[in-house]
């Protein structure tokens, strides 16, 4: 598999609202970081479904190369 563009190179803070379904960006290609717009088309990236089960702040993976994809583990200290 491809190596993703990296994204920025620290999360991205969102609060999210219990029973909304979110679709974050795998590849970094997205205008609307750190959400899915569609730019993955045609490559072999997907959109990774994220689903709140409560309302809360999220830090959203930005690097792309987190070990727990969607959230952020600290991995782009490493890059």
């Amino acid at each position: 598999m491809p190596e993703p563009k990296i994204a920025q190179t620290s999360p991205y803070e969102v609060d999210v609202v219990a029973g909304k379904n979110y679709f974050w960006c795998a590849c970094g290609q997205s205008a609307n970081q750190p959400f899915c717009d569609g730019s993955h088309k045609g490559s072999e990236f997907t959109p990774v479904k994220y689903e709140a089960k409560e309302s809360k702040t999220v830090h959203f993976c930005g690097c792309k190369h987190s070990g727990d994809p969607v959230e952020c583990d600290g991995s782009h200290a490493s890059l």
